[in-house]
């Protein structure tokens, strides 16, 4: 059985240290913003996310591109060079066009290495929910798994991978279409969040709102307790965030509190996600019976 490498993007927002922990190669993703384009590496050596938060606050826009074919031939052509195979896990091509842009790399290669397996998912799934299944695809492939039985694995897990979100300030998403703009303005005033997730097809969906932070960031651990898999103490879960670490430790302590969960992991959204969030955003991710 060949060796194979499990590759991400950076829209996976796992942090240096995970992906050091995973032994991951990450293609980084670029956004611009006050006219200077940066790149999404996962330790942030370009811009750290507390002072890119800041920026948005502060007016700034950011907006971001497509990564290019070009960037995952680079990517990929050395681990192929070195005789290894790649499983790339990628961010929703509901969201962005990374995913067909990793195929078409893929389809190029393999002319070049006919003999190799380049095999590319689409996760479905964005931010750290993207991430947890990246985690436990290195989990499977730490048991001894193959190729073909940890893509199968991340394919079985994809309809299960729930992702369950609320945002500070609706006017991100009027700007991104998401909600409309007398939406934004009527929620903006009566302090309305909403309540989404990522669904079956890998779009960003609002489910339902809630009256102020609080109350939105209670009805996201109240998903986990109606659809997590059970026991919910076992759980993984991941949350990410938008620099509101207030937000971080309310949702953490709800978790330990009602259900005891143990294994809590929390990092930034990084700039890409976050052109489109902004600042206050807060993520949950765990697996459930559905999404």
């Amino acid at each position: 059985m060949r060796d194979y490498i499990i590759m991400t993007d950076s829209c996976a927002d796992l942090s240096a240290q995970e992906v050091a922990e995973l032994q991951l190669t990450v293609v980084p993703l670029s956004y611009t913003i006050d006219g200077e384009t940066y790149v999404n590496y996962p330790d942030h050596s370009e811009m750290d996310p507390k002072e890119f938060y800041r920026r948005l606050n502060a007016g700034s826009r950011s907006v971001t591109s497509a990564v290019n074919v070009g960037t995952f031939v680079d990517a990929m052509r050395p681990i192929l060079e070195s005789g290894k195979d790649i499983l790339y896990i990628a961010f929703s091509s509901a969201l962005s066009t990374t995913y067909q842009s990793a195929c078409i790399a893929a389809e190029d290669l393999h002319q070049e290495f006919p003999d190799a397996t380049i095999r590319v998912i689409d996760s479905l799934s964005a931010s750290r929910g993207q991430g947890l299944l990246v985690y436990y695809a290195v989990g499977e492939k730490n048991k001894g798994k193959s190729l073909e039985e940890v893509a199968q694995f991340v394919m079985d897990m994809i309809p299960h991978n729930c992702h369950w979100f609320t945002v500070m300030d609706l006017n991100h998403l009027k700007r991104g279409g998401r909600v409309s703009p007398a939406a934004a303005m009527v929620g903006t005033m009566l302090n309305i969040k909403p309540v989404l997730h990522v669904n079956d097809r890998g779009e960003l969906e609002p489910v339902t709102k809630s009256r102020g932070m609080k109350g939105a960031l209670t009805e996201l651990v109240n998903r986990m307790e109606q659809t997590g898999n059970q026991p919910l103490a076992d759980q993984r879960v991941l949350i990410c965030h938008a620099d509101c670490q207030d937000s971080v430790d309310f949702v953490t302590k709800l978790l330990q509190d009602r259900f005891g969960v143990k294994d809590i992991r929390a990092d930034y959204i990084g700039p890409v996600i976050g052109s489109h969030t902004g600042q206050g955003t807060l993520g949950l991710f765990f697996i459930g019976d559905h999404k």
